[in-house]
């Protein structure tokens, strides 16, 4: 119920706000909308439209990360930049991860993260934030019970990684290119299905709306196998990074022990699993995978080495 409640008010807010700087700017810019005053589409107005809602829903989305993060996974924190929590009184194995993080931050040169740890039997880990120096890295229980303190530090590794590597940051701004096109395309076609189907040649009708509605879902689905190319892709550099900073035999290792597990449920939020190490395969096939499947990337650390 948390995470639902998370989610709808996560769009609530994005929806309410956004709506307002549209306003704003369409009356100091001088914009009609997407129509015109003539009824036809208004180029200008639709592409800030688009953007404005693209980006900016990626983009606050991104900087409430670790805050959803937190509440929707239960985290708790045991590292904080500032040394606000007191790291001497946790068990050894949380005090492992607690130096090896900041270690591998410092050797990666960004700034050291939060670091929290998460109730799950599951073996996982995530990486997530709006900037490189004011991250999240947080691990399960159950990844902790399940590797060697090698393994661990090679997940810990993948997961600085993608902090070092900003693929949040470029995550986000390819969703945003991705969503202005889907909005922009959506709407045109709600105009020309509304206009040369529905008869409609005043302002918008109802077949704008329901047409706008079922392209802009068609689309995303479409669009969303080119930001699942990308976080593909990541995962291999991200895997390569986490080799660099243990070894590729410790890497390769703690892949092996995920796909012995793979079976397992997957207990994380979906807007969460992009971040994760484990892979987030779905039932719509390989081009709608977030993760490259682990026997491939075991091989890929096979062959760089």
């Amino acid at each position: 119920m948390k995470r639902v409640f998370l989610f709808l008010a996560t769009n609530l807010a994005v929806i309410v706000v956004l709506g307002i700087v549209l306003n704003i700017l369409f009356v100091f810019l001088g914009i009609p909308g997407i129509l015109d005053a003539q009824g036809q589409i208004n180029i200008a107005g639709l592409m800030l439209f688009a953007a404005l809602f693209g980006f900016g829903g990626s983009f606050i989305s991104l900087a409430m990360s670790k805050f959803i993060a937190k509440k929707s996974m239960g985290v708790q924190i045991i590292s904080t930049p500032d040394g606000g929590v007191n790291t001497a009184s946790l068990d050894p194995k949380l005090q492992r991860v607690v130096q090896t993080v900041k270690q591998q931050a410092k050797r990666k040169g960004i700034g050291e993260p939060e670091i929290g740890v998460f109730d799950s039997p599951t073996p996982n880990a995530f990486a997530t934030g709006a900037r490189r120096d004011k991250s999240l890295v947080a691990v399960s229980t159950g990844l902790l019970q399940t590797m060697s303190d090698d393994e661990v530090d090679a997940v810990l590794g993948h997961e600085v990684s993608h902090v070092a590597n900003g693929d949040m940051v470029t995550l986000a701004l390819i969703q945003g290119v991705v969503n202005t096109f889907v909005i922009a395309l959506a709407r045109v076609v709600g105009v020309m299905v509304d206009r040369h189907v529905f008869g409609n040649e005043d302002g918008y009708g109802v077949g704008y709306f329901v047409t706008s509605i079922i392209a802009e879902i068609i689309f995303a689905i479409l669009a969303s196998t080119i930001v699942m190319w990308f976080s593909r892709q990541r995962e291999f550099r991200a895997d390569s990074g986490g080799a660099a900073l243990t070894s590729r035999e410790a890497m390769a290792n703690a892949l092996g022990r995920l796909k012995a597990m793979q079976d397992a449920p997957e207990d994380m939020p979906s807007s969460m699993r992009a971040f994760g190490i484990r892979s987030g395969g779905s039932s719509f096939g390989r081009l709608f995978m977030s993760h490259p499947p682990l026997e491939e990337r075991i091989e890929a650390l096979r062959r760089a080495a």
